[in-house]
């Protein structure tokens, strides 16, 4: 079961007001409790750091779905808000935007839109946390490049 081990090391200095570090072969981030729980808020939050792997997870699925469909993806961004209130609990919501070549047809517009919903439902650390009460989803935009220069 080697495929599924993560190794991660984390170094804390200087109680609940210091802050710490954490490395993994390829992510290296300052960590801190946020000043609201007491803390120096001087690095990522813990849930900062749930939604930055729930968002790279849906990216990065997101991207082999439109490079197996070979779309002509220009450019992709995905902008990714949470929020959690009493009345409708923990809610992460990814906004991708694709911007297809200028010469991208109408099916393969609808396709890298059919890309974005599959892409949510396989995400497995979306799966996980909706598992665990999260509501996740995936609203996009697909766009085609302008030949006008700006």
């Amino acid at each position: 079961m080697a495929d599924g081990k993560t190794k991660l090391k984390t170094v804390w200095n200087g109680g609940a007001k210091g802050s710490g570090n954490i490395k993994a072969n390829y992510l290296e981030t300052n960590i801190a409790i946020p000043e609201s729980s007491g803390g120096s808020g001087k690095g990522a939050e813990p849930k900062e750091l749930l939604i930055t792997s729930a968002t790279a997870c849906f990216t990065m699925t997101l991207t082999g779905m439109l490079e197996g469909r070979k779309l002509p993806v220009t450019q992709m961004t995905v902008d990714t808000e949470s929020t959690k209130s009493k009345e409708e609990g923990f809610k992460i919501t990814h906004s991708p935007h694709i911007t297809l070549d200028i010469d991208a047809t109408e099916a393969q517009v609808q396709s890298a839109h059919k890309a974005i919903e599959i892409a949510d439902k396989r995400c497995e650390v979306g799966n996980l946390l909706r598992k665990a009460g999260v509501q996740i989803k995936a609203e996009g935009k697909v766009s085609i490049e302008s030949d006008v220069e700006g």
